[in-house]
């Protein structure tokens, strides 16, 4: 591998480019999202009750960003945002029926997706650069 083959941040500027325009499309196709919106509706199901600013933590986002994202959701049908039982400045954020189905349809293609990255890198190197991205995603410089 050369020396500019081992500029780490831009190679992973420039997989994360090809990676999110891939699936994009995919998830475009199958479910009618892209994989930011994805990204939302996951963590949306995952936590129930979570909170815009909650979920602006979970995703690495500011604030500002997860406001538009949420709105495009809710217009969107996907999710829904019902008062804070105990907070009466802040909203919770909950899955609708669409939302529930674009999850649904959206499942096999990242499986699809995960299944091709597995093969690409082999079961060890799909392992290895998971754990290696979260460590990367988690590390405060």
């Amino acid at each position: 591998m050369s020396e500019a083959d081992q500029r780490l941040y831009f190679l992973l500027q420039r997989a994360a480019h090809q990676l999110r325009t891939g699936v994009d499309r995919r998830c475009l196709a199958a479910a009618g999202v892209t994989t930011a919106q994805l990204g939302a509706l996951f963590a949306v199901h995952d936590e129930p009750g979570i909170t815009q600013q909650g979920l602006a933590r979970v995703l690495g986002l500011r604030e500002s960003a997860v406001t538009g994202l949420v709105a495009r959701l809710t217009k969107a049908g996907l999710v829904v945002r019902r008062p804070h039982p105990r907070e009466h400045r802040a909203v919770v954020l909950e899955l609708t029926a669409e939302g529930t189905a674009a999850l649904a349809a959206a499942r096999p293609e990242i499986d699809r997706f995960n299944g091709e990255l597995r093969e690409l890198l082999g079961e060890q190197g799909f392992a290895g650069t998971a754990a290696a991205l979260h460590r990367l995603a988690h590390w405060e410089p």
